[in-house]
C-alpha cells in the first residue's frame, strides 16, 4: 500500500489528514453496555480466575469505575446481563429446533447436545451457568440461573412426553419427569467438569456414547 495520502484527505498544509491527532470515537447508544458485558465474558474465560471486581474490569476497558455505572447500576446488572444473553440464545434455539426436528427422540438428543455446545463455545458463560461466577454476588443471581435449568428440564420433559407419545408407548408422566431431571443432571455435571477443569475437559467429550446410554 502507497504511503501517500490522496489529494482529497490532505490538509491545508499539505501534511496528511492522519498526521492530526486522533480523536476518540464515542460508543454508538448501547455500545459501550455490549463493551462491558464482552469485557467480563472474557475475564471470567481466564481458568482459576477470582472474583471480578468493577475495578479490574474498568481497567480492562481503560475506562473509570463511574464510567461504567452509567451503563449499569450495580455489578449484579452486569451479571443479570449476561445471564439474559444465556437465556435469550439457549432458549431461541430450543424453539428453533422444535421449529425444524418432527421427530421428537431427536429433538431431545439435539436439545441436549445444543446446550453443551453453547457452553463449551463460550467458556466465561459457562461459569455463570454453573453458579462458580456468582459466589459471593448478589443471590438472586443464583435463583435466575436456578430458574433457567428448571426451564430448561420443564422443555426436556415435554419433549419426552411428546416422544413417548409419537411411539405410542404408554410412559407416565413421572418417567419423563425422572428422565428429564436426570438429563439435566448429566449437562450440568459437564458444564462443572469444563469450569473447573480449567475449560481442558470439553462438554462434548464422548458425547455420543454417554447419550446413547442416557437417552438409549
Amino acid at each position: 500500500m502507497s504511503d501517500l495520502a490522496p489529494e482529497s484527505e490532505l490538509s491545508p498544509q499539505g501534511t496528511p489528514a492522519s498526521a492530526e491527532p486522533a480523536v476518540r470515537k464515542r460508543p454508538k447508544p448501547g455500545e459501550r453496555r455490549v463493551q462491558i458485558l464482552q469485557a467480563l465474558a472474557t475475564m471470567l474465560e481466564q481458568p482459576g480466575a477470582e472474583r471480578i471486581t468493577t475495578s479490574a474490569l474498568a481497567a480492562r476497558l481503560e475506562v473509570s469505575e463511574a464510567a461504567l455505572y452509567r451503563h449499569f447500576a450495580s455489578k449484579a446488572q452486569m451479571f443479570e446481563g449476561l445471564i439474559e444473553f444465556i437465556e435469550q440464545s439457549v432458549f431461541t434455539l430450543i424453539n428453533q429446533i422444535g421449529e425444524r426436528e418432527p421427530d421428537h427422540s431427536i429433538r431431545t438428543r439435539k436439545l441436549v447436545v445444543m446446550v453443551l455446545q453453547f457452553a463449551e463455545k463460550n467458556p466465561g458463560m459457562t461459569r455463570v451457568m454453573v453458579g462458580d461466577a456468582l459466589v459471593f454476588e448478589n443471590e438472586r443471581l443464583q435463583e435466575r440461573m436456578n430458574q433457567f435449568f428448571d426451564k430448561l428440564e420443564s422443555s426436556l420433559k415435554q419433549s419426552l412426553r411428546d416422544a413417548a407419545a409419537a411411539s405410542g408407548a404408554a410412559t407416565p408422566t413421572v418417567d419423563a419427569q425422572v428422565r428429564a431431571s436426570v438429563i439435566v443432571a448429566f449437562m450440568v455435571g459437564r458444564l462443572q467438569r469444563f469450569a473447573r477443569s480449567g475449560f481442558k475437559r470439553l462438554p462434548s467429550e464422548h458425547l455420543e456414547a454417554s447419550l446413547a446410554t442416557i437417552l438409549g
